[in-house]
């Protein structure tokens, strides 16, 4: 028969190695399916969200190498793209290294007291961060659902100009707009069907737009922000 304590402490090691990505596919998948129905569950892995974010504190901002450049060029093109060849889309994925770390350890802690997970089904969630902090949001989306929540935090687009939420597939060859979010309170973004799958291991990113959102359907201003989606 089983120790009630074990059990105990079987779950909370679980709840450690969820909260650090470091369940493989078959076991995260799992734990997921328990975290839906069990609130004692979710408040382990919000205790071990609390103590890991502090590490977080002291992770300094880490510039992408020079040949990352290179790496997705050739991924996507088969050759070397020169910095002015190359769509301003992909340039942007080249800031991408620098808030990875960050947000994956601290990502939960950030968010958990805003998104609590209440449905089944796989849920997503990514901070869209400057470097600096200067701008940041928090976006969530139940793949069950048509809706993208983007919560304000800190931060606003430059006089005249708008912030557009665009998201970068994983194997995408273009980003792919959401809409317009607003600089205050909580934006409700509709999202296709076709592209709710498309978030896993995708990227968000943020650029300053003409008002009413970029023109062409592709980004034309700058890089604000971005964040790896992850998943919950």
């Amino acid at each position: 028969m089983n120790d009630p304590d074990d059990t105990e402490r079987d779950d909370a090691a679980l709840a450690a190695e969820f909260a650090l990505h470091l369940l493989d596919a078959a076991e995260r998948a799992a734990f997921e399916r328990r975290l839906t129905v069990e609130p004692e569950l979710q408040a382990l892995v919000r205790e071990w969200d609390e103590g890991f974010v502090g590490l977080a504190d002291s992770v300094a901002p880490v510039k992408p190498p020079r040949r990352l450049k290179s790496a997705i060029n050739n991924r996507l093109h088969g050759a070397e793209t020169s910095r002015t060849e190359a769509p301003l889309w992909l340039r942007w994925r080249l800031g991408i290294g620098g808030f990875a770390l960050v947000a994956l350890v601290g990502l939960a802690v950030l968010m958990g007291n805003f998104w609590t997970p209440e449905q089944p089904g796989p849920t997503y969630r990514a901070e869209v961060a400057a470097e600096d902090g200067s701008l940041r949001v928090l976006a969530s989306l139940d793949a069950s659902q048509e809706t993208l929540q983007v919560k304000h935090v800190a931060g606003r687009a430059p006089d005249g100009r708008v912030l557009e939420l665009w998201l970068i597939a994983k194997d995408a060859t273009a980003p792919v707009s959401l809409g317009v979010i607003a600089e205050d309170g909580t934006t409700a973004l509709t999202v296709p069907e076709t592209l709710r799958d498309k978030f896993a291991e995708a990227v968000l990113a943020i650029s300053d737009e003409p008002p009413g959102g970029s023109p062409t359907g592709a980004p034309t201003g700058t890089v604000l922000a971005v964040g790896p989606v992850t998943l919950l």
